[in-house]
């Protein structure tokens, strides 16, 4: 018995709901149809419709079919696709509604990536044996040790370099043009079996000829390979010291696809370490490298910079920050107004005393806040920075509901 009261108790106030919900669309419906007939020529009424059946259309007023109700007009400025929005301007001041204009401006994109320090490979300096010989002192014993243009390596003891200097030293004091010739051929002997110019001129000054020869470093930098040590052979063609260049070193960074276009060659850099807190090093772009990394969808680029007081080490981890070039004048709105939903970009148009659309946009590169757009705007426009969600969500409802009556017949 307590059931079937409680049936009986619940479908009375579904009645009441339902007649109360049906009584407030039918006093809306005539208020709008009593507006429109009084002042018709204020507002264009593109069609009639039941607010309850949405998707058919009158064209004219009435009772609806579907409803005992007046049918309800919609008007031209609330958009023939049904997805203009119309915002009370209490309402619009209670969302926090803001409006921009579209601009036409240059943008100046920011790129800025993360490197690691290399030796800058086109600074190279290979100390070689042409001959075959041995070691019998080393001056630098250590990979990575600075050394300056001049300093001695090492000393080698190559028989073909000694009967060489002996050669050479035997034919300076004489007199005849034909052992000139001989002695100017001795000497180009020297040069190709890669004795050293001080060496030869030592002899020419001094005419002494040493067991020992000193090889002595062509310039400052890092030794980064020792391939020789005390009282070891080497083979003719044998590298014995490698020495990169620290004055300049390279910084290879991963730019994304994406921002590519944005480096130029020769451009400048400025890179900042962890290691040096508050100081800036000056770079400038050498090389875009035709390496794709297909994972990260990234190309390397080579980025020289000074490093004169050899504060940067490879290997070291560094910010940098590229200079690009001004774009020329376009069209930019606030980067807050655009609305990305991964299928389409779209801003919210705000039209005088009508109300809100919806426009599909196409955009460009983003810089300092701004967004550049390459259509779908017009200069002067007025457009929404915030609460824009909101209307986007009313119009995409509305346009649906059109969407879903485009076919129906009044």
């Amino acid at each position: 018995m307590n059931r079937t009261k409680l049936l009986i108790v619940l479908v009375v106030v579904l009645a009441i709901g339902a007649a109360g919900g049906y009584w407030a669309a039918d006093r809306q419906a005539s208020r709008a149809t009593a507006a429109a007939q009084s002042d018709p020529a204020k507002r264009k009424i593109l069609y009639w419709h039941d607010p309850m059946v949405p998707n058919a259309k009158f064209d004219k007023p009435g009772k609806s079919p579907f409803m005992d109700m007046q049918l309800v007009p919609v008007y031209a400025d609330e958009g023939a696709n049904g997805a203009a929005v119309r915002v009370n301007a209490n309402v619009t001041q209670s969302l926090g509604i803001r409006l921009a204009k579209v601009e036409k401006r240059t943008l100046r994109p920011r790129l800025t990536a993360v490197g690691s320090i290399a030796f800058d490979e086109s600074s190279v300096a290979v100390v070689q044996a042409r001959v075959e010989g041995y070691v019998a002192r080393l001056h630098v014993k250590t990979p990575l040790s600075a050394v300056h243009r001049g300093q001695p390596l090492i000393d080698v003891v190559s028989p073909a370099w000694l009967s060489a200097q002996q050669e050479y030293a035997a034919l300076l004091d004489a007199q005849s043009e034909r052992v000139q010739a001989v002695r100017d051929a001795a000497r180009q002997r020297l040069a190709v079996l890669g004795v050293p110019e001080s060496v030869v001129r030592d002899i020419e000054a001094r005419r002494p000829v040493r067991p020992m020869t000193t090889l002595v470093s062509p310039q400052d930098g890092i030794v980064s390979a020792l391939e020789v040590r005390e009282g070891s052979a080497f083979a003719p063609g044998a590298t014995l010291f490698r020495i990169n260049g620290f004055n300049t070193v390279w910084a290879i960074a991963q730019v994304s696809e994406a921002q590519v276009s944005l480096v130029r060659l020769g451009s400048e850099v400025t890179a900042r370490a962890t290691a040096w807190p508050g100081e800036a090093f000056k770079g400038r772009v050498v090389a875009v490298l035709p390496d794709m990394d297909v994972q990260s969808r990234t190309l390397p680029v080579r980025i020289a910079i000074q490093n004169a007081h050899q504060r940067l080490a490879p290997g070291m981890f560094v910010s940098l920050d590229f200079a690009t070039a001004a774009s020329k004048p376009q069209l930019v709105v606030p980067s807050e107004a655009v609305i990305m939903t991964g299928e389409r970009s779209v801003v919210i148009v705000a039209h005088e005393q009508v109300g809100f659309d919806v426009a599909d946009v196409k955009v460009g590169d983003e810089a300092s806040g701004q967004t550049a757009i390459l259509s779908g705007l017009a200069e002067g426009q007025s457009i929404v920075v915030s609460g824009q969600f909101l209307i986007d969500s009313e119009a995409s409802l509305r346009s649906t509901v059109a969407r879903l009556g485009g076919d129906s017949q009044p």
